[in-house]
């Protein structure tokens, strides 16, 4: 079995994407076909594939954001949208490729794109217990404002806002 390759996420990948997604996430957080494809169109330098003989084991949804705001679940984004902020929106790791350091690999060369593009900052949404993998990779719990915390309730009730600097 060969090392896993990282390649910008195309349209290509979006079945076997959409599968790995229902796989790795509570049903409620499965985005429909036309929200995960929004974000492919609209920020292709952060949204990377690791593939693996030609397979796709491990994706990354990232996209230029406004800070603080985080996109609701099933959303589909408007590609003039721009933001200040590197929002990831979606890691998922296949059963195969865990273990593997393939999602740091991913969110470091998000982090890269990031950073060539002038943005600084980066948050997510830690959802299930995560939070914890998230601190290894340099982010720290927010304390959110009211209107962003509601926002995050609706990604279960261990869900937490995080940020860190590029």
């Amino acid at each position: 079995m060969s090392a896993p390759i990282l390649i910008p996420l195309r349209p290509r990948h979006l079945p076997a994407a959409l599968a790995l997604q229902a796989q790795v996430y509570p049903a409620f957080l499965v985005e429909p076909e036309p929200a995960f494809a929004s974000r492919l169109d609209v920020a292709a330098p952060f949204n990377l594939a690791a593939e693996r003989d030609g397979n796709l084991v491990a994706y990354l949804l990232a996209h230029g954001w406004k800070r603080e705001s985080p996109p609701p679940v099933g959303a589909v984004l408007d590609r003039a949208t721009a933001g200040d902020t590197l929002y990831l929106h979606d890691l998922a790791v296949s059963d195969a490729a865990r273990g593997t350091g393939i999602g740091r690999m991913l969110v470091e060369a998000a982090f890269e794109a990031a950073a060539e593009a002038g943005i600084a900052r980066a948050e997510l949404i830690a959802i299930d217990g995560a939070a914890d993998y998230w601190r290894r990779l340099g982010f720290q719990a927010g304390s959110p404002s009211p209107d962003l915390a509601a926002k995050v309730a609706h990604y279960g009730p261990a869900a937490q806002w995080m940020w860190r600097v590029l």
